[in-house]
């Protein structure tokens, strides 16, 4: 075993009580070793950057399903809708999840604080940011479409009033908050593949409750419309189910798997990036 840097096992930077991983194996068998660990507060900036990114890109696939459905006359179908922002969540979880936790969605940053995975001191940064990347999503969607198919906005359906909508929203987002919380824990984790069991629950929960209360399960993704039109009537609805949903959560996942606060479930809640220095430790056989 050798060094291509000088420097001992014992120089080489701890992670903090709380932080990320301190090293990652490359497929040859050697060790990348970290320099910085990535909460260090001096990338915050980079955190909350990938938020607004991927909180922006969800949104535009949201509400920008519902917006070209009604430009092109229906010709995309509530299939679409509903499934555009699934597999984008996936995909946004896959690029970047290792920089930010790939949250988009305040009711998740909340559970996740909750959970104790999650520094409550960084909770209200992600938060704006989140609210930040919906508005501009739906500002692009107005710019390019004007006002069409309102702006993609989350409403109760045709019947439905704000208490059955509000009440469809808790137990869907406690749903999806189960989902997130457990594919990210160390009992059930399952690396890549929580994308694809976020994803995938986020399309289901929209095939069969979107007329009901446009299955948002994300204050981020209803405010940016309801901002943009000027209307927070039924916003409430979408401020207060999520967040209610993403707290009992919390209890089920106290329930199922005790407390929070596991390395797996921080790394998967704060992400791993961070910065390698040129230094490698490689394995030889004798």
């Amino acid at each position: 075993m050798t060094e291509l840097e000088t420097g001992s096992e014992e120089e080489r930077p701890r992670p903090p009580a709380a932080g990320a991983a301190a090293r990652a194996t490359e497929p040859d068998g050697g060790e990348l070793l970290w320099a910085k660990y990535f909460d260090d507060p001096a990338r915050e900036w980079r955190r909350l950057f990938a938020e607004l990114l991927g909180t922006f890109l969800l949104v535009v696939a949201a509400a920008g399903a519902v917006v070209v459905d009604a430009v092109s006359h229906g010709h995309i179908g509530r299939g679409a809708e509903v499934t555009a922002p699934g597999l984008t969540v996936m995909a946004v979880i896959l690029f970047m999840g290792a920089v930010s936790g790939a949250h988009l969605n305040p009711a998740v940053s909340i559970a996740f604080a909750a959970r104790g995975d999650f520094p409550w001191r960084r909770l209200p940064g992600y938060l704006l940011v989140q609210l930040a990347g919906a508005t501009l999503a739906v500002l692009f969607l107005d710019a390019m479409f004007g006002k069409v198919g309102m702006l993609g906005a989350t409403v109760p359906g045709a019947g439905i009033d704000d208490g059955q909508a509000l009440v469809m929203e808790l137990v869907l987002t406690a749903g999806l908050a189960s989902t997130i919380l457990g594919t990210a824990s160390r009992s059930q984790n399952v690396g890549p593949l929580s994308a694809v069991a976020v994803g995938g629950y986020i399309v289901l929960a929209g095939l069969w409750s979107s007329p009901i209360s446009g299955a948002s399960m994300n204050p981020a993704r209803s405010f940016g419309p309801a901002l943009v039109l000027g209307d927070f009537a039924h916003y409430w609805v979408y401020g207060v189910g999520p967040v209610a949903g993403a707290l009992i959560a919390v209890g089920f996942a106290f329930v199922l798997r005790g407390h929070g606060g596991e390395r797996h479930s921080l790394l998967a809640a704060q992400g791993t990036l961070g910065e390698f220095r040129a230094r490698r430790r490689r394995r030889h056989s004798s």
